[in-house]
């Protein structure tokens, strides 16, 4: 088979993979890129837009490498892809697996890494940018699907939702009544806080308003009268915004700035019973804190998309994890746990290849600077 620019590739697994094969002697340059993580049983979506009215002639060597498929648990390291793989690949897509400087030097051709998401924090950023690689993300997919995942979770649990899911199944069922918590409590009027008012705070916001909230956030780096656009309240201090809102949702990335931002210092300032959900990044919010919020019941519940750490280290789990799994009796109904996967869709996830693939070809075969991330970037 010819990897001609139009012909089709087939992917193989990391086992598999072979060197493309040489086109009579044709100088066009041959871009190899690879999927690390084996998201897709096909190749269809991404030879559509690698090869789609080519701005000059080339060829294109486009594999899967299967280090991280979904639903398996164990992350493969990069060095499993063979070396005479390694050697020539131009760019790497990735959506779940880390990059570091020892993997960087795995790959001696490399020019260009896109992550197929919005976060680009395991990336080693400064490492990459010395080799000169360009970093890129994928910042508009996904948006709807979050910031619905978040109303979710907010709604399940100031509705009471989970709690009487769980209070309705034996060993003890709960009386068929109202249960007086303060979980429970009027949307209408009530404090709705996001911290981080990007596209997909943004889209919170609308939707927190839809349902009689009053919406106040804080983000230092959005400009002024955006608030006014949107009718929602900036708070230009974080405390404030802790304080006075009863239920509250993440959605900064997780950066230098962030990383561990949200701790027992600002947490022990929301008002009794307030409700706390986070569909951002794990490494902004400190469980600590959480947990303690929770026992104190300054929290009345709490909801998490995303942990520190990613899978959950089985060898060191959280005590408010252990506590969650264990269905501990102080925790039922106030605790839900999804698995970092707010931003799914069948149609989010066919997103993420239309994007991803874009936004490489854009970069690493014609030249254009689509969704470029630079070290300085917080």
């Amino acid at each position: 088979m010819q990897n001609t620019v139009g012909d089709r590739i087939d992917s193989p697994i990391a086992d598999d993979l072979q060197a493309p094969p040489v086109l009579n002697g044709l100088d066009v340059p041959t871009y190899t890129i690879i999927q690390a993580d084996g998201l897709y049983s096909d190749d269809v979506v991404e030879q559509e837009i690698f090869n789609a009215k080519p701005t000059h002639k080339y060829k294109l060597d486009y594999l899967s490498t299967n280090l991280y498929p979904a639903g398996t648990p164990i992350i493969k390291p990069w060095s499993a892809i063979p070396q005479d793989v390694r050697d020539r690949v131009d760019g790497i897509m990735v959506l779940k697996i880390g990059f570091t400087e020892e993997d960087l030097a795995l790959f001696p051709r490399l020019k260009v890494i896109v992550r197929m998401g919005v976060g680009y924090d395991k990336l080693d950023r400064v490492a990459l940018a010395k080799r000169n690689v360009t970093v890129c993300n994928v910042p508009d997919y996904g948006t709807c699907e979050i910031a619905d995942h978040a109303m979710g979770l907010a709604l399940s649990l100031r509705r009471g939702i989970l709690l009487h899911h769980e209070r309705q199944r034996q060993p003890h069922v709960h009386p068929w009544s109202f249960i007086d918590t303060p979980l429970v409590s009027r949307l209408q009027g009530a404090t709705f806080g996001i911290l981080g008012l990007g596209r997909i705070g943004t889209a919170a916001a609308l939707r927190a308003k839809a349902f009689g909230y009053h919406v106040l956030f804080y983000d230092p780096y959005v400009p002024n009268g955006y608030d006014k656009s949107l009718g929602v309240e900036r708070t230009r201090d974080i405390k404030e915004l802790f304080s006075r809102s009863t239920t509250l949702t993440l959605h900064c990335a997780h950066t230098r700035e962030t990383r561990d931002m949200v701790g027992w210092d600002l947490v022990s300032l929301m008002p009794r019973g307030a409700v706390l959900v986070n569909t951002s990044r794990g490494g902004v919010l400190q469980l600590d804190a959480v947990e303690r919020a929770l026992k104190e019941d300054i929290l009345a519940g709490a909801a998490l998309d995303v942990l520190p750490q990613e899978p959950i280290d089985e060898s060191n789990v959280h005590p408010l994890i252990k506590a969650y799994r264990d269905k501990e009796d102080w925790l039922q109904g106030r605790m839900v746990l999804t698995c970092h996967s707010a931003f799914y869709s069948p149609e989010s996830f066919v997103d993420i290849r239309w994007k991803s693939a874009q936004t490489m070809r854009d970069v690493l075969i014609d030249g254009l600077k689509s969704n470029v991330i630079t070290p300085d970037m917080l």
